[in-house]
């Protein structure tokens, strides 16, 4: 893996508060949603990452589901209209 500690400048929020507030959200979660259907949604593809840990933090049976959403097009620059790709199964 290509080492990009020199490409960071600064680093705002370091691995372990980041973990840390994950935990609390899933345990909030859990709290919220005992007894009820929990499905998490994500977006592809920069969500996942973060998905996979709050759904490890949250003590309750779930699913999971994916969109894919583009506002780009063919374009570099957002067209600031949202298409949906791939919809919720």
């Amino acid at each position: 893996m290509k080492n990009l500690d020199k490409d960071i400048e600064k680093v705002l929020i370091d691995a372990v508060k980041i973990q840390e507030r994950v935990c609390e959200m899933g345990a909030q979660i859990t709290k919220d949603y005992e007894g009820r259907e929990l499905v998490l949604v994500g977006v592809l593809k920069g969500a996942m990452p973060f998905l996979c840990d709050l759904m490890r933090a949250i003590d309750l049976p779930l699913t999971i589901d994916t969109m894919v959403v583009s506002s780009y097009g063919n374009d570099t620059v957002s067209s600031g209209s949202i298409h949906i790709r791939k919809d919720l199964d």
